[in-house]
């Protein structure tokens, strides 16, 4: 039989646990979300290196993105 002390002691553990289960789950949620977060910039980092190549390399199409909005904007 358990004393007042042992279970107290016990429910003290199982909750400590639970608040570690939870803290667990919310840092992968964050890891996950910084890894998509990680791949869209590495895929625009891929995508601005490619467009300042062409411009190096004498590209002087210009894409409509490129273009300074009209001053009435």
């Amino acid at each position: 039989m358990m004393t007042d002390t042992q279970e107290d002691r016990l429910i003290a553990l199982e909750c400590r646990l639970a608040h570690h289960e939870r803290m667990a789950e919310e840092i992968s949620d964050v890891m996950i979300s910084q890894g998509r977060m990680i791949d869209v910039m590495a895929a625009e980092i891929r995508r601005l290196r490619s467009r300042l190549g062409e411009i190096e390399a004498g590209g002087s199409q210009r894409l409509p993105q490129d273009e300074p909005p009209p001053p009435h904007y």
